[in-house]
């Protein structure tokens, strides 16, 4: 998840109780990172990764995170005219990064995130809880992808 607007730390508390009344059980929670903006300019952003146990579908997943950024204060994500996600300054947006090990691809959700490989802001704190985890379509771990990876935007720990 990620925000740069407003009280971060009051948002990630709410965003992470909702999350777990929500959808399931957190079961780790990497530290929250202040990240440089991905794509334009802007206040920093803190982003932070958590695994869950859950036994809803996917599908259910989705909706769910998107009523929780919704009672959070978010408003609809913005499409630009090919379709894609504009980037903005948010209180909170919530992304699915893997589901087990669930390769899907469909117009409203697809898993694993596609722009994993692309973003420090996801590697570095997926790597503080998962270094050797799989990606089945890359077919790389967490670590070799950070190493890889040719975002060199400034991803620093918050001291907590």
């Amino acid at each position: 998840m990620g925000g740069n607007v407003g009280d971060k730390a009051k948002i990630f508390e709410e965003t992470r109780k909702l999350i777990g009344e929500r959808i399931g059980l957190i079961t780790k929670m990497s530290s929250v990172y202040a990240t440089e903006s991905w794509g334009f300019k802007s206040d920093l952003f803190w982003n932070q990764v958590l695994v869950l146990e859950s036994r809803l579908n996917p599908f259910k997943i989705l909706t769910l995170t998107q009523s929780i950024e919704t009672v959070i204060g978010r408003s609809k994500k913005t499409l630009s005219n090919n379709g894609s996600c504009n980037y903005e300054d948010r209180i909170i947006d919530i992304d699915i990064l893997f589901y087990d090990n669930l390769q899907l691809d469909t117009p409203r959700l697809t898993i694993p995130h596609p722009k994993i490989g692309e973003r420090r802001f996801v590697l570095v704190p997926l790597n503080e809880l998962e270094p050797e985890k799989y990606h089945p379509v890359l077919q790389i771990n967490m670590k070799e992808l950070l190493w890889i990876c040719p975002d060199r935007l400034k991803v620093e720990r918050l001291v907590e």
